[in-house]
């Protein structure tokens, strides 16, 4: 399927014909669990003259695992105290229907994840899945970090950065099999789409125009989704809400600080579009970044 590049809100949505939330997803333990100085030069979430507590990040990650457990198949790896930042596996892997794609990370202590011989034999090896990576090709690109699909509709909205570049982009369009391809600069300071948006079960979409270096894409990526697009302001957004994911087709989970910063008309705007919020603490393994979708990488 050749990939169609279109601007922000140009083209109306495609129908949904393809599964929309994962079937099955999988985590990565934050073993030893520090902040890795080289993601922090271009991650302003993180700051890393802040003390983290190993013990506390684990106990939370469990905390997510059995959160997410309750409501699909959830396997979790074991992490490595040489790789820090691996309990965000989403931007190293990622998968479409009997494919596993790898990355092709910015940052060294990064690249040094998409060697993991177990996570690649399972599925390789037990699932038979064939294998695309992205390491070797030109662009920069973090998978479903930099990129957040439209699962149903094949369209990815990519979030052009110091961590995806557009040949990055257009390499990672091909390997997930896209109908469309939608690309945009990121504000100053933002490092990954998914910070930004997410697109909920090709059902809704939440949205922080203020996360885009031109809002007004944003607003027109959201005015294609009409009443089931959801903004979010900048409070919201720093916040961590617009990292949250959508892994069946009526919940949306989050991280506790996500959730606590939702203004009414946003939860509001959740509940009209027909899902319940599932919040966990993650307050620990935020302070390296990311948040509750970035811990998780979807098998679809």
């Amino acid at each position: 399927m050749k990939t169609r590049v279109s601007s922000a809100g140009t083209v109306p949505l495609e129908p949904v014909e393809f599964p929309a939330c994962a079937r099955a997803a999988f985590l990565v333990t934050p073993e030893g669990f520090a902040l890795a100085e080289q993601s922090a030069t271009d991650n302003t979430y993180m700051d890393v003259t802040r003390s983290v507590d190993a013990e506390r990040a684990l106990a939370q990650h469990r905390a997510l695992h059995r959160a997410l457990a309750q409501h699909l198949p959830t396997i979790c790896f074991a992490g490595d105290p040489a790789t820090p930042d691996a309990v965000f596996p989403n931007n190293v892997f990622a998968t479409a229907q009997g494919r596993l794609i790898l990355g092709h990370m910015r940052h060294p202590v990064r690249q040094a994840e998409a060697q993991r011989r177990d996570i690649r034999g399972f599925f390789t090896g037990v699932l038979g899945y064939a294998e695309i990576d992205l390491r070797d090709q030109p662009g920069i690109c973090e998978l479903t970090g930099s990129m957040v699909i439209d699962r149903g509709r094949g369209i990815g909205y990519c979030g052009l950065s110091e961590r995806c570049d557009p040949a990055g982009a257009a390499a990672m369009a091909e390997a997930f099999g896209l109908r469309r391809l939608v690309t945009f600069e990121l504000a100053p300071g933002e490092y990954h789409a998914n910070v930004v948006m997410s697109v909920l079960a090709s059902r809704a979409l939440v949205l922080c125009p203020q996360g885009f270096s031109d809002p007004a894409q944003g607003e027109a990526i959201a005015a294609a989704y009409g009443e089931a697009a959801i903004l979010l302001d900048a409070q919201e957004k720093n916040a961590f809400a617009g990292n949250c994911i959508a892994l069946t087709v009526d919940t949306v989970f989050i991280s506790e600080q996500g959730a606590d910063s939702l203004r009414p008309a946003t939860r509001g705007a959740l509940q009209k579009n027909g899902f319940a919020l599932h919040a966990v603490a993650l307050d620990e393994i935020e302070k390296a970044g990311g948040s509750l979708r970035c811990c998780v990488a979807e098998i679809f």
